[in-house]
């Protein structure tokens, strides 16, 4: 067994998936915050933000679909 074979095992990858997804929705949430704080306090709609929220949406509930149907 490689050194990388005993450090890598199926906890890490399952921890790896875990925290990504969960990185991934908070930064969205933090995103969709900052477009709604410049929206309504600052009066300024930003398409940036508006993209990121939307890629990010798009693609969470894209790669759900995919793992269900092909699960």
């Amino acid at each position: 067994m490689t050194v990388l074979g005993r450090l890598m095992d199926e906890r890490f990858f399952t921890h790896r998936r875990r925290s990504t997804s969960t990185a991934g929705i908070v930064s969205t949430v933090v995103a969709w915050g900052v477009l709604i704080y410049r929206y309504y306090v600052e009066e300024i709609w930003s398409w940036d933000l508006f993209a990121v929220v939307v890629t990010f949406v798009t693609f969470k509930l894209g790669l759900m679909t995919w793992y269900y149907l092909t699960d």
